[in-house]
């Protein structure tokens, strides 16, 4: 998929296998990884970051194929879900670091208009979680608040 403010390609990531089952060597049973998934989650870890531990650490290649459902579906169900979605939760933790950035480099305008561009991508991510009815529809980003928001 190419870049959304530049004509330039983004990096290419590894692709999944096409079989989607899971593997005959794959020892946990589904209640123990959703064990694992709620213990992970209640110590302050995101979805993605959970998928990386479980990969990593348990040796279970995906969750969906054993659970029959996503992590973020379990998190729902046990009320373990962020306010914010994860990849807004990114992008406001990326215009922070640009605005701490920019207080102290002010002549920095490449920095600058990464943090416009930020902000844009927050906008629009933004309403189109309004519309899903995943954030309250009176939700507006502020940059001054975004520090709370994010802790």
């Amino acid at each position: 998929m190419a870049r959304l403010y530049s004509r330039r390609k983004g990096k290419h990531g590894s692709t999944r296998p096409a079989k989607r089952t899971t593997p005959g060597w794959v020892s946990h049973e589904p209640k123990v990884v959703e064990q694992l998934i709620v213990k992970l989650a209640k110590t302050g870890h995101t979805a993605a970051y959970i998928g990386i531990m479980l990969r990593d650490t348990y040796g279970i290649p995906d969750v969906k194929p054993l659970m029959k459902k996503k992590i973020s579906a379990i998190l729902k169900e046990h009320n373990l879900q962020p306010k914010v979605p994860e990849d807004l939760r990114a992008l406001i933790q990326k215009d922070i670091t640009l605005t701490k950035h920019l207080e102290t480099n002010r002549k920095d305008q490449p920095s600058h208009r990464g943090q416009i561009l930020t902000e844009s991508k927050i906008q629009r991510l933004s309403r189109y979680y309004k519309e899903r009815g995943v954030l309250p529809a009176d939700w507006v980003y502020d940059r001054t608040k975004a520090k709370l928001l994010i802790e």
